[in-house]
């Protein structure tokens, strides 16, 4: 079935296997292929929905389908090189400018059906949509944020993340790597960081941080902004949301906060439904908890969406 079809409820993306020949049927884990909402006759408007470290665009279904389904939006969810991999070999190799490449094919094939392309992610997906927004014209649209890694968490006022971020820019990063395998009993994540992908995304942190050096009260910064996160993230600090908030008017910002009573982890944030293992048993807890509040962070971002019509 070619791309230009429609299904209700999404497929998988082969026009995109054929522009990154490290994916196929072969090599992609199931469940974990690059994915598209679309509609018979174009959307005005589309949205690129990056995943983050370690994971693959089935974290970001459920947004997606919200974003296609009840705020009629065409929706693409690219597979960042070196993830959802039936035989990662430790994502060696791996490299940011080869996920900007993803990123950037995404939003091209957006702009070339819709009028106005949005983008956003997951964690790194998020830190990508933030470099893309700031230097990619074509991002015409809203910048959505879900528990965006615009800094590393840790220690009081984020001094150890800092800290994080610095290492993970040295040789030291490699000895702190681990030769445990990639593939665990989670289908559509690998079960540890690795540190190459790490180095990366601290990079990216870096990279975006200049970026956004550049935005202040006198010269803010110029997208719509909406951004979800939980105050219990371990993984992303909060304070980055915070400082892109700063930098950005009132009018044209929307965060979703998620108190901590909720206890809703990094990753969940997006997950409308859980995550089990494998060969989990009825009974069995899930790997990854759902979040609560998914059907409220979507009427907000609906909302969100609607002040801008």
């Amino acid at each position: 079935m070619g791309d230009t079809a429609c299904l209700s409820d999404g497929r998988p993306w082969h026009d995109y296997y054929a522009q990154f020949s490290e994916f196929s049927d072969a090599t992609v884990r199931p469940g974990c292929q690059p994915w598209v909402f679309t509609h018979a006759t174009p959307a005005a408007k589309a949205v690129v929905l990056c995943h983050g470290l370690t994971d693959s665009p089935y974290f970001l279904k459920a947004i997606g389908r919200y974003f296609h389904h009840q705020l009629g939006y065409d929706v693409y969810l690219p597979l960042l090189q070196g993830h959802g991999l039936k035989k990662p070999k430790g994502m060696e190799g791996v490299q940011l400018e080869a996920w900007k490449a993803n990123v950037d094919f995404a939003v091209r094939t957006a702009a070339g059906k819709a009028a106005s392309v949005s983008i956003g992610g997951l964690s790194t997906g998020g830190t990508l949509s933030v470099y893309t927004a700031c230097t990619d014209p074509t991002i015409t649209g809203d910048l959505f944020l879900f528990s965006a890694a615009l800094d590393l968490a840790g220690g009081p006022g984020g001094v150890i993340g800092e800290m994080k971020e610095r290492l993970l820019l040295t040789p030291l990063a490699d000895l702190l790597d681990s030769d445990a395998p990639l593939i665990g009993p989670n289908p559509y994540r690998y079960a540890r960081m690795d540190m190459d992908g790490a180095r990366e995304l601290a990079r990216l942190i870096k990279e975006t941080d200049a970026l956004l050096s550049g935005f202040d009260t006198a010269h803010p910064f110029p997208t719509r902004v909406f951004a979800a996160h939980s105050e219990s993230d371990t993984t992303a600090d909060i304070q980055g949301i915070r400082n892109l908030r700063q930098k950005t008017p009132d009018q044209r910002f929307e965060a979703f906060i998620i108190p901590r009573k909720k206890a809703v982890p990094h990753a969940s944030l997006v997950l409308a439904e859980p995550i089990f293992a494998s060969h989990a048993k009825p009974g069995d807890p899930p790997l990854e908890t759902a979040n609560p509040m998914f059907a409220e962070m979507m009427e907000a971002v609906a909302n969100f969406v609607n002040q801008a019509s």
